[in-house]
């Protein structure tokens, strides 16, 4: 049995979860290892620019910025309007991506990592805040922690795309 074919499904929804946790986090794993393997599917589509080494930078500060933003106070909620946009316009774009890199339809990963991005944030705001009033934790620990598994799965990815 051929699973080939079912991991572009996987890596959609996976993406889709880390873009829902941190929302340039999906962008960093996917820019940073089409950039050093391009894709031969990807060049002359509209997904070309994120083989781009600056590309790559530019959403590595992005989400360096986004670990820092998070903890503090004034940090708007996840779930928030403009959150959740952010998140599932992440996940959509890194499924999408990924879809077309494996030369299935772009609209269906969109659709896989949007979704998976609006469930992470919900799934993880709501685990946050349970996770905070059971053990006292400050919130920004929390986050912190969050920022732990996010990095580590994205290296996990990283090494399977």
């Amino acid at each position: 049995m051929d699973l080939k074919p079912a991991r572009a499904y996987g890596q959609a929804a996976t993406l889709g979860v880390l873009a829902g946790m941190r929302t340039f986090s999906a962008p960093v794993v996917l820019s940073h290892v089409y950039s050093r393997q391009p894709s031969k599917t990807l060049k002359n589509t509209p997904f070309a620019f994120m083989q781009s080494i600056t590309t790559s930078k530019v959403f590595k500060v992005l989400g360096a910025g986004e670990l820092v933003g998070d903890k503090m106070p004034f940090a708007p909620k996840r779930t928030a309007a403009g959150g959740l946009i952010g998140r599932f316009i992440s996940g959509a774009l890194c499924g999408a991506t990924v879809f077309k890199a494996n030369h299935k339809q772009p609209v269906i990963g969109a659709l896989i990592g949007g979704g998976a991005a609006i469930g992470s944030a919900f799934g993880c705001m709501f685990l946050r805040l349970s996770i905070g009033k059971r053990t006292g934790i400050p919130d920004a620990a929390i986050g912190s922690l969050e920022d732990i598994i996010v990095v580590s799965a994205g290296t996990a990815l990283a090494k399977q795309l």
